[in-house]
C-alpha cells in the first residue's frame, strides 16, 4: 500500500469515529423538519493561519491550494521556508473546508481532522476538500461561488509555474476540480500584510474565503 492510500485508509477510520459528533444539533435538525426544506442559498466563511519556517525545522514546503513551492513540475518556483503544520498546511484548502462547513451549520475543521491525530500527519489536504465536497452534496447542496483571499508576504504567487501557466490558475483549477464545478465560480486573490506583524514580517501565511452554496433543485 503506498503511503497516500496509507493515509487515506487513516482518514476514512478518522471520519467514521467524527461523524456522530459533526451531525447537525438536534434543535437544529427539528428546526429544519418543521421548515420543510432547507434553503436555498447558505454562505460560509473560512479562516486558517500557518507559521512559517526553514524548510528544515518545518519538514515540508509550503503548499497552497494544492500547489507546492519546491520547484516540481507543475508547481511553484522553490521557496526556502516551509509551513509548520500537522498536515501539509494548505491555507487555501483548510479556509474552503471550514467555509463549507460553516455554511452547513456543522462543526469546525479542527473537530472532523484533529491535529492532534497522528494519523494525520502530513496528510495531504485534497482528503479534506474531498471530505467537505461530500458533505455538502448528501445535504443536497452544490458550490454557487467560492472567493478566495490569500494573504503572505512571501512566496510570491503572481509568478509562472514550473512547466507553464500562472501559479494562481492553478489553484483556482485545483479548488474548482476538489469542488467539481467551473473555474469561473472560483476566484483567488493574493495580497501582502504591507510588512504588518507575523505575516507582513513572511513568518506565516494566511488565508480568507468566503463562498455560498445552492440548494440542488
Amino acid at each position: 500500500m503506498s503511503s497516500r492510500s496509507g493515509r487515506r485508509a487513516a482518514l476514512v477510520a478518522c471520519i467514521s469515529c467524527a461523524g456522530a459528533y459533526l451531525q447537525p444539533a438536534p434543535a437544529r435538525t427539528a428546526t429544519a423538519l418543521k421548515a420543510g426544506r432547507e434553503p436555498f442559498i447558505r454562505i460560509g466563511h473560512g479562516y486558517d493561519i500557518h507559521r512559517l519556517d526553514t524548510r528544515a525545522n518545518a519538514g515540508q514546503p509550503i503548499v497552497v491550494a494544492g500547489v507546492r513551492f519546491d520547484g516540481s513540475e507543475g508547481h511553484a518556483p522553490d521557496f526556502e521556508l516551509g509551513c509548520v503544520a500537522h498536515s501539509d498546511g494548505d491555507v487555501i484548502y483548510h479556509s474552503v473546508v471550514d467555509a463549507i462547513l460553516g455554511a452547513l451549520t456543522l462543526p469546525d475543521i479542527g473537530c472532523l481532522f484533529p491535529d492532534n491525530d497522528p494519523r494525520l500527519k502530513g496528510a495531504d489536504s485534497s482528503i479534506f476538500m474531498e471530505e467537505a465536497y461530500k458533505r455538502m452534496t448528501d445535504r443536497g447542496y452544490r458550490l454557487g461561488n467560492c472567493d478566495v483571499t490569500l494573504i503572505c508576504q512571501k512566496p510570491r504567487v503572481n509568478v509562472d509555474a514550473i512547466g507553464g501557466g500562472l501559479v494562481k490558475e492553478r489553484m483556482i483549477a485545483n479548488v474548482a476540480e476538489l469542488l467539481r464545478t467551473e473555474v469561473g465560480l472560483v476566484n483567488v486573490k493574493a495580497r501582502t500584510h504591507e510588512k504588518v506583524d507575523s505575516v507582513g514580517e513572511g513568518r506565516a501565511i494566511e488565508c480568507h474565503v468566503v463562498l455560498t452554496i445552492e440548494r440542488e433543485e
